[in-house]
């Protein structure tokens, strides 16, 4: 315990992310969503995919103004004559053009822009249109549009949309089952600021007071991960990869916080993304660049190649790097799959505390997550109506803690090998990698790499709620062996009446022995004989916090039985089979069963044996072993 006051502070410090940023980061996640509730996936635009988008912004971060021209290629996926944007009704458009001619358009009042085409367009055929639009972004609850001054007077402008915030600043299709498979993004703003999006940045243009930046994105992207920032960045510039494979991670700050100590900060990404992509595969899109840009919101936002960043703790770092292949590469197919995204990058957090500070940090930081994920109810996957609710889909006890410990629970369950090789295969997985997945898709890959079902697992853990409390009691049970029992009661019987899962156990000698155990626990009061080669003085559940459980009640018995008192003979009464039970070290030589009178009416060598052919009544078992013959009264029903 050298120096307790030290490793107080730097756990504090360690686990500052778990109880502030992340909360924090939460809760930006939480803002973004803020009109979820009132947007419902618009059907209108379901008959068509976008191809590529062109697009050119006009901001300026002193006004809380927008004016573009959005050019979209898109494929009919039905016979169109005309085509459908969401666009909020606040924003006005003032032309839209089809291969250089002016055509119709019309605006509903539910957030839409109808294009009229200048020719139908079948199945499988492809048009351009080009939107010229400009006005004020709408002032609501999302803010997927933000100008603010910081508290130097520099003014900021930035973009969070997740998940269907785009509209109010741009014409899109925003939903969970349309990629875009390329952009170009061009934002023009007055010469003097930094502009950021997805992307590579191929050029940056000056005219007279402005400046236009011109940033390249070639892999599949959803409306709500593009974004775009602009101020008076600094730039800080590393590199990552492996060479010659290399690519550079650019790192936008406020100039007032460009200092070594943020710097310092920042040289945690270059080593949490090497540990990531030796534990799962190359950066996603390592062509192209990852980076980081200020933003005035608390907490990140992991929009493709460039999360969005109120400060660099490693925390942070971890969590939204993480989303680049889970939520980025690979999104959530419907927001009740969101612990796909948030789940996996949690527990990726976790993952980088496990590996960067050791086992005793690891624990500790999961025994947080299981108190907050024990600290409510409810499911892993989202039922319909959940889906419509932000505060649940956004949920830090569930889609976030719980998620993360469920992986956890899964890696436990499957062991490492075949956890991180399914998660690997999800990964690569040609259907899913740049598209989108649900729940069963994952399920599939762990299963495959697992060689059994995990209906049980998954229908107890992830599609139903609540969570178990564990009673153990262990004691000594004859030479070399100890004996476990395992009660279990459940936060919500009626949604799970059992939890099935395998159980650490750890057991303590007086002399320091240790030994860990693993027991199957399948039914409730179920018993298990363990061998150890110590007495137990001491038990503990889940010493290293792999299991959400709360409330478990730990007891150990410090009797020594002798072998006569571990000796049992089961079921009993018996109709059918008897069995003999005995510890490890004891060899059953022989048994003979008397009846009440003393006649001898049955002899046996085995363990288990039939007496089904005696009468109804009372009998003796004289069993002889290596350590002494032993007398058991039976009934035969």
């Amino acid at each position: 315990m050298k120096n307790k006051y030290l490793i107080i502070v730097f756990l504090i410090f360690t686990f500052s992310f778990a109880q502030d940023d992340f909360e924090k980061m939460v809760q930006s996640e939480k803002k973004a969503a803020a009109s979820k509730i009132a947007f419902v996936t618009n059907l209108n635009t379901s008959n068509y995919n976008v191809i590529y988008h062109k697009l050119e912004f006009n901001v300026d971060p002193a006004v809380y103004f927008i004016s573009g021209k959005v050019t979209t290629t898109f494929i009919a996926t039905s016979t169109l004559s005309t085509i459908t944007f969401d666009l909020a009704n606040e924003l006005n458009v003032s032309s839209v053009t089809q291969a250089g001619n002016i055509v119709s358009f019309a605006r509903s009042t539910n957030n839409e822009l109808i294009i009229t085409l200048a020719a139908t367009v079948v199945t499988g055929g492809t048009a351009t249109v080009e939107i010229t639009y400009s006005g004020a972004p709408p002032v609501n609850g999302f803010s997927a549009f933000t100008v603010n001054t910081r508290s130097n007077g520099s003014k900021t402008l930035f973009t969070l949309s997740e998940p269907f915030g785009a509209r109010d600043w741009w014409p899109c299709k925003q939903d969970l089952n349309d990629k875009i498979e390329n952009i170009d993004v061009y934002i023009t703003a007055p010469s003097q600021y930094v502009s950021v999006s997805n992307g590579i940045e191929q050029s940056a243009v000056i005219s007279g007071s402005n400046k236009t930046t011109f940033f390249k994105h070639n892999y599949p992207i959803p409306a709500y991960l593009i974004c775009l920032a602009v101020t008076n960045y600094s730039i800080f510039n590393q590199t990552a990869g492996t060479a010659p494979n290399t690519f550079p991670i650019v790192n936008y700050i406020y100039p007032e916080n460009n200092t070594a100590a943020v710097q310092t900060q920042l040289a945690q990404t270059p080593l949490i993304m090497t540990f990531f992509e030796n534990l799962f595969e190359p950066y996603p899109f390592k062509t192209e660049k990852y980076g980081h840009a200020q933003f005035g919101w608390g907490g990140g936002m992991e929009h493709t190649t460039v999360s969005f960043m109120v400060n660099f703790s490693r925390g942070l770092i971890a969590h939204e790097l993480a989303h680049q292949w889970f939520g980025d590469k690979i999104t959530c197919g419907s927001w009740k799959d969101i612990w796909l995204n948030e789940g996996f990058a949690t527990y990726l957090t976790a993952l980088v505390v496990e590996n960067f500070d050791g086992l005793a940090t690891y624990v500790n930081y999961k025994n947080n997550m299981i108190n907050s994920a024990t600290s409510t109810t409810g499911s892993v996957y989202l039922t319909d109506a959940e889906a419509t609710n932000v505060n649940r889909i956004f949920s830090t006890q569930i889609s976030y803690n719980k998620a993360a410990m469920v992986l956890n629970m899964l890696r436990f369950k499957m062991g490492d090998a075949s956890f991180f090789q399914a998660v690997r295969n999800y990964l690569a997985n040609p259907n899913l990698a740049y598209k989108f997945a649900v729940t069963t898709d994952l399920k599939a890959h762990l299963e495959t790499a697992y060689g059994s079902n995990l209906n049980e697992f998954f229908n107890d853990w992830i599609y139903k709620q609540g969570y178990p409390s564990y009673t153990i009691s262990a004691q000594n049970w004859g030479v070399a062996q100890a004996k476990i029992i395992v009660f279990q009661t459940q936060s919500d019987a009626n949604s799970v009446p059992f939890f099935e899962m395998p159980l650490p156990i750890r057991l303590r000698g007086s002399n320091g022995e240790v030994q860990n155990v693993v027991v199957d626990n399948t039914v409730n009061g179920q018993e298990f004989l363990v061998p150890v080669s110590f007495t137990i003085t001491s038990v503990e559940f889940d010493p290293e916090k792999n299991i959400i459980s709360k409330n478990n009640v730990v007891s150990l018995s410090n009797q020594i039985f002798t072998p006569d008192q571990v000796l049992a003979v089961y079921p009993n009464p018996v109709s059918s089979d008897l069995y003999i039970q005995k510890p490890s070290d004891v060899t059953v030589i022989g048994s003979t069963i008397f009846n009440n009178i003393g006649q001898k009416v049955l002899e046996n060598n085995a363990l288990n044996f039939s007496v089904s052919g005696l009468s109804t009544g009372v009998y003796y078992i004289e069993i002889e072993t290596s350590h002494g013959t032993y007398h058991k009264k039976i009934i035969k029903k």
